[in-house]
């Protein structure tokens, strides 16, 4: 039995938070972050990858709105260790930054 998605999104919405780059840092090490565009929904995004809505993920992937935080993003992160929007869809943790 599936979970309904407005569940799903409700549910993905209570676990949204901001948190810092320096405890994201660890979920970087072991291969797990991804980054999502400013400009996409980080909701909607966590909730296309639980429902392994393979297209949608590889249409944003190959736009590169969704991408493995790369050596470089972490690295410009590390010093101004940036407050991120995060949501967990295990395994995979996904960040955005903060539209300012």
């Amino acid at each position: 039995m599936s979970i309904p998605e407005e569940t799903m999104r409700l549910d993905f919405i209570e676990q949204t938070s901001k948190m810092q780059w320096n405890e994201l840092q660890k979920h970087f090490a072991q291969g797990v972050l991804f980054k999502v565009a400013v400009g996409l929904d980080l909701v909607d995004v966590a909730v296309k990858i639980a429902q392994d809505d393979k297209p949608a993920v590889e249409v944003w992937m190959e736009s590169g709105q969704l991408s493995q935080v790369s050596m470089d993003d972490a690295k410009a992160w590390l010093e101004p260790d940036p407050f991120l929007w995060t949501v967990v869809t295990a395994p995979w943790v996904l960040v955005q930054e903060i539209a300012e």
